[in-house]
Formats: structure tokens, C-alpha cells, sequence
């Protein structure tokens, strides 16, 4: 894709944890800047998952076109290569419309793979990761994080030792090419057709996002959460390893209806689980070039936070 976009506005990334406002504000922005909103959140693209994924509601995705939300089954896995093509795609389409794209949500992952573009990994290896679960069995996986520890250091410290499928991944991949991840990741180059200015909204205090995040999941339950797993749950071909169930929230709730856990230990360790992925995504953010970051309060209104991203975009 070549040539000057077609808006007057750049295009623009919305980024920061979970349950901060950035539908709100997207939505904002995209009615201040004749827009429509890209979704960057790998769970919001699944059909039926809804309530549990804190999908724009209807009548929001009616006031402001939005893009990738529903578009595949949950029995489906979604890749970052995939979404590169299909937010590539939407672009050019907002832009051919003459319309700002706004990209919004919090799957970090997405937004650097449109930035600095895809790694040539290769394909997964069925054979290499039986084998690796099978060792993980047998020495834990604290062990394997302390042999990709040796083999390649910068990604074992970006990875958690409590997060096996990225070690085993990092390691698979090790094992078929004879390169590390960082290496492997070290060689691409921006996928975007234009230059981007990128926003966060990041908490001005921790204690005040975790408060939104226990308020939120609250309010799922009420809306019915439980019922929507309930319902995947019947669907033959979906079970818990899938991509789409290991969501946050998701996977806590598919352990508690198998009975693995009581009602108030599924609310609390949904609620852990939520905070931890906020935390990933801020050191995301923080670990990015360039980034407005945007400090969000109690005090500060939609209006404010607007403001604030418009205030430090050109041709407003």
C-alpha cells in the first residue's frame, strides 16, 4: 500500500489494561475525528463470547462503525499474522472512506506486530511440544524456563515462569530452527502503511484500577457470564484448551462449573487473574517507544481523557 492516507487525521492507537475506558474514549474519539474503531482485543474477536470479553455493546457499534468484533468461532484460534491481514485490510478500507481508523483495546501483542512487524517463526511442531509437555510433566516447568533461561535470557525474562505455553513455545521454536525467539523476532520491520501516534490510558494509581477491574467482573456476573459459558460449554468441539477458553476469565469459570472451584474462589481468582493481565499490559506499554500516556483518575471524565489524546494530535 502506498500514498498519502486520505483522512487529515493520523492513524491512531489506543492502548492500556483492561477495564480502564478505552471503548469510551475510542468512542469518543472516533465521533471528535469522523473515525471508525479497529478492535484490537483477542477475545472480542470470538463470536458469542460477549458478556465475559466486555464487548462495545450494540448500540455503541451503531453510533460508531467498529471492525473485527464476531468474526470467528471460538472453536477457532486467531493468530497475530491474521490479525495484521485483517487490521491492514480495515485500514485501507476506513481510509479509502476518507475516515480516521482508531485502533483500540489492550492485546498488546496485536498492536506490536502491526508496528514492528512479524517474526518469521515457523510453524508449530505437534511431535516437539508433546515432547516438551511431557518433560514439563516430569521436571516441572520451572525447569524448562530455567533451560530457555540459558538459552535465550531476554526471553525468559519477558516470559513468566508460570506461563508454559510461551516457554514451550520459545523452546519449540529453538529446537526446529536452531535460532532464539529474540533473535528470530529481531528480524522484521513496521507493517503499517503509514505512521501511527499511539496512545495509553495508564492508571495514575494501581489501587484505583483494581477497584474498576473487582466493580467490572462484579457487573459481568450480573449480566450473566456464567450462563454465557454454560452455553459454550455445550458445543462439542469446544473444550478448555482452546485459545479462546484460556481467556481471561473464561478459564476460571470453565474450572468452576467443572467444579474445581467454589463460587467465591472462581470470583476471587477471576478478579486476580484480570489484575495480572493489567499488569502485563502496562509493562507492555511502558516498554514501548513513543507512547502518549494518558493518566487516568476518579476526577478525570470522559470529556478530559478525549481532550487529552486531541490536544496532542496534529490538525485538531
Amino acid at each position: 500500500m502506498s500514498g498519502a492516507p486520505s483522512s487529515e487525521f493520523p492513524l491512531l492507537f489506543l492502548m492500556g489494561p483492561t477495564a480502564i475506558g478505552k471503548t469510551a474514549v475510542a468512542m469518543a474519539l472516533a465521533q471528535a475525528l469522523d473515525g471508525e474503531i479497529i478492535n484490537v482485543d483477542s477475545a472480542q474477536v470470538y463470536r458469542v463470547m460477549s458478556i465475559g470479553t466486555a464487548k462495545p455493546s450494540a448500540t455503541e457499534r451503531c453510533v460508531v462503525p467498529h471492525h473485527l468484533l464476531d468474526i470467528v468461532e471460538p472453536e477457532e484460534a486467531y493468530s497475530a499474522a491474521r490479525f495484521c491481514a485483517d487490521a491492514l485490510r480495515c485500514i485501507a478500507d476506513i481510509r479509502g472512506r476518507g475516515r480516521t481508523p482508531i485502533l483500540a483495546g489492550g492485546t498488546m501483542l496485536y498492536f506490536k506486530a502491526l508496528e514492528r512487524g512479524l517474526a518469521p517463526l515457523p510453524e508449530a511442531d505437534p511431535a516437539i511440544r508433546a515432547e516438551l509437555e511431557n518433560e514439563a510433566a516430569r521436571i516441572g516447568w520451572d525447569a524448562l524456563h530455567q533451560r530457555l533461561q540459558q538459552i535465550d535470557p531476554v526471553a525468559a525474562q519477558r516470559i513468566h515462569p508460570n506461563d508454559p505455553q510461551r516457554i514451550a513455545r520459545a523452546l519449540e521454536v529453538y529446537r526446529l530452527c536452531g535460532k532464539t525467539l529474540t533473535d528470530l523476532l529481531a528480524e522484521t520491520h513496521s507493517l503499517l502503511p503509514e505512521p501511527v501516534v499511539k496512545f495509553a490510558l495508564m492508571p495514575s494509581l494501581r489501587p484505583w484500577l483494581h477497584a474498576r477491574i473487582e466493580q467490572r467482573f462484579h457487573q459481568m456476573l450480573a449480566a450473566g457470564f456464567l450462563d454465557e459459558v454454560r452455553q459454550l460449554r455445550q458445543r462439542v468441539q469446544l473444550h478448555a484448551q482452546l485459545p479462546s477458553m484460556r481467556s481471561v476469565g473464561y478459564r476460571q469459570a470453565w474450572n468452576h462449573l467443572d467444579g474445581e472451584t467454589d463460587y467465591p474462589s472462581f470470583v476471587e481468582q477471576g478478579i486476580a487473574a484480570t489484575r495480572q493481565l493489567a499488569k502485563r499490559q502496562m509493562t507492555w506499554v511502558r516498554g514501548m517507544d513513543d507512547v502518549h500516556q494518558i493518566p487516568c483518575t476518579d476526577e478525570q471524565d470522559l470529556s478530559s481523557r478525549t481532550q487529552a489524546v486531541l490536544a496532542q494530535l496534529p490538525n485538531t
